[in-house]
């Protein structure tokens, strides 16, 4: 009689109680590999809170006033560096605790949706790493511009956690409508969304990505829109050439499986 694999069933599955066993052990890695993160990221805090600071140290030399990172409490230095030590090790850690995931859900998928699954992973990283970049670069336009509206003889005393909070929220909403493309093209390929509907609905989408980076910015800086706005324009059209390049090469299976059952 052939063996089975350890942790599986004659028939190759695995019980509800392995499964559970198996999700334990993935968190248990995952957690491990957020924690060593973190301590990392209690090293690495203080050159990233000097890029941070970047944006403030420009005010003062450009508009002539005292610009400076405020702390309200005794304790906020602290809470402070732990937030951007805890971000960080998110950030660093994330090829273990994404792998993590990976493998546990890998095994129920097919190949077809195993292929799908490893194209959207290895699209959807970059753009979210350039969407992070596109809002990093626009912030200092955005600090720049809602400070401006302070009289020059006052002094723009920030508080730091309101501060690193407003950036930290700006680079993650755009790096996520970085990704917002990949969707579509994902929805494509399973066959709920066509490349026809794509493209028929392309002033909605110009008028929603407009809306999104009038949000994005507040300061309604039409440079910081630009910077956001054409890349995002970029994407929504690659991803309708995607799904038209998609659809075309399923009508054409489609009509030599009609011409061979003909």
């Amino acid at each position: 009689m052939a063996s089975t694999k350890r942790g599986k069933n004659r028939d190759g599955r695995m019980s509800l109680a392995e499964h559970f066993i198996e999700l334990r052990k993935r968190l248990f890695r995952a957690a491990l590999g957020l924690l060593a993160g973190a301590i990392a990221g209690w090293f690495l805090a203080e050159p990233v809170m000097n890029a941070l600071r970047g944006p403030i140290s420009e005010i003062a030399k450009q508009q002539g006033r005292e610009a400076m990172l405020n702390y309200g409490s005794i304790t906020g230095a602290f809470d402070l560096k732990m937030q951007v030590a805890i971000t960080i090790g998110v950030v660093v850690s994330s090829p273990i605790w994404l792998w993590q995931i990976w493998a546990f859900f890998v095994p129920a998928l097919t190949r077809k949706e195993l292929k799908y699954a490893f194209g959207f992973f290895f699209t959807a990283v970059p753009l979210f790493i350039a969407g992070g970049i596109a809002g990093w670069l626009v912030v200092p336009h955005m600090v720049a511009l809602l400070t401006s509206f302070a009289p020059t003889e006052d002094a723009a005393i920030i508080d730091a956690k309101t501060y690193i909070d407003f950036v930290t929220k700006l680079v993650i909403a755009i790096g996520v409508a970085f990704v917002l493309p990949v969707f579509l093209v994902l929805l494509n390929f399973v066959g709920v969304l066509s490349a026809k509907s794509i493209i028929g609905s392309w002033r909605w989408a110009i008028i929603a990505i407009a809306l999104f980076t009038a949000i994005a910015t507040p300061a309604a800086d039409v440079m910081s829109m630009f910077l956001l706005a054409v890349p995002m324009v970029v994407l929504y059209f690659a991803a309708y050439a995607v799904a038209w390049l998609h659809d075309r090469r399923v009508a054409k299976a489609a009509m030599k499986l009609e011409a061979e059952l003909a």
